[in-house]
């Protein structure tokens, strides 16, 4: 029962997110790395070769340096049980993680995890990155908001659509090569998303890439994306999943 309720979800999911039919990219697995399996995994980034991850879930709230080789915390501290973390993203020598529902972001010195300040801000957190200049933030919706990384307000949102039709469940971001990639809620589709206009650009179909022995329930969905700009390793992963994939992306047709 548990994989048909899935499933009827991920249909409805899939129908709201992209009601259009779509080209989409394939995938080639390099390698595969271990992941801890009961990681909530919420943001998911790199930082100066580093990799960092935001899991969530209230009382198991966490902000990790992981060691990719063996999927164990370098370094580790857990949130208050009143806070489910969400996205984050790096910026110079800072880490800045969302929460979901508190409408509080943190702040942390990325070399010590001492938290710096706090910031306030008036809608969901979702999932977080950055282009350089901005941060940039979803909140479960077809919007991307770009925040100053000074003040955090909020300077542009860019509204995401799919031949004329709103992409919603915007969920976990990375920037790559000056585009957005975003998860797509309960899907496993990575949307490819022009900054400039909001416009899918493409597809990413990652259906298979974790084997169906080893998923572990109906919120054990694809929610990962980190992008290494000295190495271009490109890895995803997902909430509960037990590896990390590094992945090549294969062109497909572009969509009708």
């Amino acid at each position: 029962m548990p994989l048909i309720r899935r499933a009827l979800l991920a249909l409805c999911c899939l129908m709201l997110a992209a009601p259009v039919a779509f080209g989409a990219d394939s995938y080639r697995v390099i390698r595969v790395y271990p992941h801890d399996p009961n990681a909530f995994i919420q943001g998911f980034c790199f930082s100066h070769g580093h990799l960092y991850e935001s899991d969530g879930l209230y009382g198991q709230s966490t902000l990790r340096e992981d060691d990719l080789q063996t999927g164990q915390p370098i370094k580790e501290i857990h949130l208050p049980d009143q806070y489910f973390a969400e996205g984050l993203a790096p910026w110079g020598n800072e880490l800045i993680q969302l929460t979901w529902k508190a409408h509080i972001g943190f702040v942390y010195n990325r070399k010590t995890f001492q938290l710096l300040r706090t910031f306030h801000y008036d809608y969901q957190g979702w999932g977080l990155t950055q282009d350089g200049h901005s941060l940039i933030e979803s909140d479960g919706s077809n919007k991307l908001r770009y925040l100053n990384p000074n003040t955090f307000k909020v300077e542009r949102i860019l509204y995401v659509t799919y031949h004329g039709k709103p992409v919603t469940n915007l969920n976990e971001l990375e920037y790559i090569n000056g585009k957005i990639y975003s998860n797509v809620w309960m899907t496993n589709r990575i949307a490819i998303i022009s900054p400039q206009t909001g416009n899918v650009l493409q597809w990413i179909d990652l259906t298979g890439i974790l084997p169906l022995p080893e998923e572990r329930g109906d919120n054990a969905v694809l929610n990962g994306i980190a992008w290494n700009p000295a190495t271009h390793q490109l890895l995803v992963t997902g909430k509960l999943w037990p590896k990390i994939f590094q992945i090549e992306v294969i062109p497909g047709k572009p969509g009708k």
